[in-house]
Parts: C-alpha cells; structure tokens; sequence
C-alpha cells in the first residue's frame, strides 16, 4: 500500500469534520458527469470519502465502486446505504469495467511519481469511450497541509499533460476555490476527459 500514513490517520480521525464540511449538496462538474454517462452505467469513486456524491449516483440510477483507504470514510459511507469497500489507489487493477471514475480531489494526495500509473491504471479499468471526472488543486510541487496531509499540486498545463499521456481526451475544465479542512483557501480545477 502507498498511501500516505499521516494523511490516511487525519481522515480517520478528523472523518466526522470532513463530512460536515463537504456536506450533502452536490460536487461541482457532478451534473456534467452524469450526463455523459449511460443510463444505469457503473461507476467507480475513487476515494470516496463519507461517500455524498456515491450516495447521488446510486439514487441516479447507476450501479457504484465506491473505494476509500480510510476506514472511517468507508463506515460513514456505508451509513449512507453506499456499498463501499476500504482500498488505494493502487489498488485499482480491473480492465473496461467502469462507464465513469469519478476522482474527485482524491488523487490530489498521490506523490507525483506515482501520478502517472494512477492515471494509467483508471485508463484501463475504463471501459473505452468512458468518463473520467477528477478533481485537484492548482499550484507547484508537493507538500503539507496545517494538518499534516499530503498534497501534489499541479499547473493546469501539466495535469493535461498528464491524461494526454495516459491516453485521456480531456474535453471540459472548470476553476474555483474553495476551503479546505484545514481552514485554507485554495485554487482548484476539475477536468472530465474521455476514455
């Protein structure tokens, strides 16, 4: 396993704050992503955290992979009704199984080195022509919060470097801010890109 341990031990004990800050209303690019996708399509969430937008797909229609590396996380998921399982990102090895991956600010905690077999690996769980939606936060280098979480940054020129290389057709970005549970306020972008 890869993860982050200081990360992983800050969503495990702070799960409870993280849930009420993202809240129960809808993620940005959430909409867009669900039109692209076919009806009662499968759908991964990569790190789906107390599992809010895992909670919207199934009551879209769509069947959910819903996966988390934090207990805690997974737990409060499942208090949704979500299906959800404990993994890594690493740990996404299933080839043209998904319509959508939904990566939303997940993959923002993965050290740059290993970024690109990430990327590679939801490439090929897939199912070609699928959707990717995956969220990150703008900036350079790597380095961590007031809380200890890790974080790899990305210019937005770099991260479509990134899906273009690992054989994503980007097609829709959008920018915003927002606050995190460290109580800072950072850029980020969101990008949904074809398989």
């Amino acid at each position: 396993m890869t993860a982050d341990h200081e990360t992983l031990l800050v969503y495990e004990t702070r799960a409870h704050d993280y849930a009420e800050l993202v809240g129960r209303a809808a993620a940005p690019g959430f909409a867009d992503f669900v039109a692209a996708l076919p009806q009662g399509g499968h759908v991964l969430d990569l790190g789906c955290g107390p599992g809010d937008s895992a909670r919207r797909f199934l009551d879209a229609g769509f069947s959910v992979d819903a996966v988390d590396a934090v207990p805690a996380m997974v737990s409060r998921a499942r208090e949704l009704g979500v299906p959800a399982r404990q993994a890594t990102f690493d740990q996404i090895d299933t080839l043209d199984t998904y319509d959508g991956i939904w990566a939303n600010f997940s993959l923002l905690h993965a050290p740059r080195a290993t970024f690109p077999g990430h990327l590679a690996r939801l490439h090929r769980a897939l199912k070609p022509g699928g959707r990717l939606h995956i969220g990150m936060k703008l900036g350079t280098g790597e380095a961590r919060d007031r809380l200890g979480r890790f974080y790899t940054y990305y210019s937005e020129d770099e991260l479509m470097r990134h899906l273009t290389k690992a054989g994503f057709t980007p097609t829709t970005t959008h920018h915003g801010a927002g606050t995190g549970l460290d109580g800072t306020r950072s850029p980020w972008i969101w990008v949904q890109a074809n398989g």
